[in-house]
């Protein structure tokens, strides 16, 4: 069935991991009789958690689409990652989501999850709702979590439930304040209760305020509370709705998954309170002239849809599109933005989790997917041929955890290549880079669980066993001594022998690069050798002698030498100058450089003294701090790129997750000599290894 964009609504839920977004979203499946029993996350037969990984690990990697149909609307509710190494899921959710649930936990409240929702959402100023979970649990407390919710975001906070709880503090029922009944919840099934004598004050008192809230959203509305006017429920529901859509409201209900109750509350409150894919904001675009413009949802302009997320797995490649104006058939001829190129639109499907169902057209505010896509990447713009317009593509986190990936079996470096090509065409989170310095491949991402998951997925996909590795960091040697040797290649076979014989100067250079010069009088060299012994010197330098790195900022001089008419060649110049650079580099008092990088780590105040700390053992210089206007620190500080393998880990571990940073590389300096030595044995026993 095809719905018109005022009957869709686009909802991510969002939150902390565990905090019960995918059994939420079963439950809305099974009270929508969409399926006839309650799946589990432990049991791993859950609607949104299909994948291998997430069964076997229990919690969501991907964002799953699942459309449910309510009271003549359909509802397409995007189940996101709570955990922030698939931060990347939330970022495409997000961007074609009109609003957001953001799920909390009534035995833990203010979660950094909820936290970090809460900031997507003022970003992108998406109206939400948010949604205690979890209260009939044991040690579960609705009034604290509520608390702490009041706390941290104000009284904007609207709660349109009020609970009913026993004495031991567990909801076992909910009162519906806008239509002032209440519920309980059997075998799945919501009945009727008479409201309890105790909770009448507390329906009355929350009432009210959401009538205040009313009165507040417009000028006509204001007179007639003042004037002591009663307000009628549509007239309730217009003014909530006008609250949430311009973020001066967000309503707070409350329930539990896994028994039901709730569940049908929340599907009310999306319905009536949250705003259609025509309410949203008008997105940015560049046009075929290069100009931005505004481009509005709209079902009567010509067709158009975003690419928001890629799914590529042995069945074939599905993009997972928005339509943002119009209707799209398969066959249609239809301009990628970002190419140019005009190609037919591949087979258009509706998609619940792993089902996919064909389907003729899909309509403008509608998700689904099309089939074959295989020049169509996530953020691309799909237009049709009279009004192309560029959509800004998708904000990633940048990878900030690095690790270099290996096959387990010799040989099979190119099957891992071609699996995580495969991969990043799904997940856009991760880099693969072939370090031919350190003779690695690094694989960078948002953190280990993400890598694991890399990991786990080439072999259960493409059938090849790796493991990852720490990175070596890209060391440099450099001389700070000058000294003047003689190289000399002298060797006697039958026939034409070999002879080379130099003088090179070695000294500190000016520029990172070696510069050769040469001041050879009277044809001690002949000129034609000159080249290969700067060649010869250009490969020796690849390898320095304290622990094989490249040597830089090297000034060689060829200034005198000698030759043999009969047995002197390039070949054997060269080599003699290989030999003075061996000679002359353990003499001129070499030492090893290290990469520095610039660091930037956005943490709350309350954090400054252990993050500080923590730069300080990781031999860090901080260069200042700054406040960024949101009760954050800016901490800027110079790290060795040695001490910062394992800084995404701990700085989440220090800051609870709440820390961000990033790290770019600046210089090359002198390591200190405990630096030196450690770097030094790791190189020794890596070429023995080899």
């Amino acid at each position: 069935m095809s719905y018109s964009a005022q009957n869709i609504r686009n909802v991510c839920l969002l939150g902390h991991g565990g905090n019960g977004k995918t059994s939420l979203a079963e439950s809305m499946l099974l009270q929508t009789g969409v399926i006839d029993r309650m799946g589990k996350v432990s049991d791993g037969n859950t609607v949104c958690d299909f994948d291998p990984e997430e069964i076997k690990r229990q919690f969501s990697i991907s964002t799953a689409v699942v459309p449910v149909e309510y009271k003549g609307c359909k509802i397409n509710v995007l189940d996101t990652p709570g955990y922030f190494d698939f931060s990347g899921e939330v970022m495409e959710a997000l961007r074609v989501a009109d609003a957001a649930v953001i799920v909390c936990s009534a035995k833990s409240g203010m979660s950094v999850g909820a936290e970090k929702a809460w900031k997507y959402c003022e970003e992108r100023k998406m109206p939400r709702i948010l949604y205690i979970s979890k209260t009939d649990e044991d040690n579960s407390d609705y009034n604290a979590a509520f608390d702490t919710l009041r706390d941290r975001f104000g009284k904007n906070i609207a709660p349109v439930v009020a609970p009913i709880w026993d004495e031991g503090k567990k909801v076992i029922g909910i009162i519906d304040v806008l239509n002032k009944r209440a519920y309980d919840i059997e075998n799945g099934k919501r009945h009727e209760i008479p409201v309890p004598d105790n909770k009448k004050d507390v329906l009355d008192e929350l009432y009210n305020a959401l009538v205040e809230s009313v009165a507040e959203t417009s000028e006509e509305f204001m007179e007639r509370f003042f004037n002591g006017e009663e307000f009628t429920y549509a007239e309730m529901i217009q003014g909530l709705h006008a609250g949430v859509k311009d973020l001066s409201l967000f309503p707070v209900v409350c329930g539990s998954a896994l028994s039901g109750l709730g569940t049908q509350m929340l599907l009310d409150n999306i319905v009536n309170l949250l705003p259609s894919p025509l309410e949203g904001r008008p997105e940015m675009g560049e046009n075929d002239h290069g100009e931005m413009v505004e481009f509005a949802v709209s079902p009567g302009a010509v067709p158009a849809a975003f690419v928001w997320k890629t799914v590529s797995d042995q069945y074939g490649k599905y993009s997972y599109v928005k339509v943002l104006s119009g209707t799209i058939e398969s066959d249609m001829p239809i301009v990628n933005a970002r190419t140019g190129l005009t190609e037919k639109l591949g087979r258009l499907y509706a998609i619940r989790g792993k089902k996919t169902e064909e389907v003729k057209k899909l309509s403008c505010g509608d998700i689904g997917a099309v089939g074959k896509m295989d020049k169509v990447k996530t953020g691309d713009t799909l237009c049709d041929p009279r009004n192309v317009v560029k959509l800004e593509p998708i904000g990633f986190p940048e990878p900030v955890y690095s690790m270099a990936i290996q096959p387990k079996t010799k040989g099979q470096d190119d099957k891992i290549a071609a699996g995580l090509s495969r991969l990043g065409e799904e997940d856009q989170t991760f880099t693969v880079v072939n370090n031919a310095e350190t003779r690695q491949v690094v694989l960078s991402g948002t953190g280990d669980i993400q890598l694991d998951v890399l990991v786990s997925r080439l072999k259960s996909r493409f059938g090849v066993e790796a493991e990852l590795v720490p990175t070596r960091v890209p060391y440099r040697e450099k001389i700070r001594k000058k000294v003047e040797v003689q190289g000399r290649h002298k060797k006697q076979t039958g026939g034409h022998g070999q002879f080379g014989d130099v003088w090179i100067r070695f000294e500190p250079g000016e520029q990172e690069e070696m510069e050769f010069c040469e001041e050879v009088v009277g044809g001690a060299v002949p000129k034609n050798y000159f080249p290969a012994v700067e060649k010869g010197l250009r490969e020796a330098v690849v390898h320095g002698v304290l622990a094989g790195y490249p040597v830089v900022y090297l000034k060689a001089t060829l200034y005198d030498g000698s030759y043999h008419p009969v047995d002197s060649s390039e070949m054997a110049f060269k080599t003699a100058a290989q030999l003075a650079y061996k000679a002359a580099l353990a003499q001129a008092n070499p030492v090893l450089l290290e990469p520095i990088g610039e660091l930037k780590v956005t943490i709350p105040d309350s954090y400054m003294g252990d993050v500080i700390g923590d730069l300080n053992k990781r031999r860090g210089r901080i260069m200042g701090m700054n406040p960024d206007g949101e009760g954050n620190q800016i901490v800027e500080a110079e790290v060795p790129m040695g001490e910062m393998t394992t800084y995404a880990i701990d700085l989440r571990s220090i800051t609870q997750s709440r820390g961000s940073f990033t790290y770019h590389f600046v210089r090359y300096e002198e390591a200190p000599p405990a630096a030196q030595e450690k770097a030094i044995e790791a190189a020794k026993a890596m070429q023995e290894a080899e």
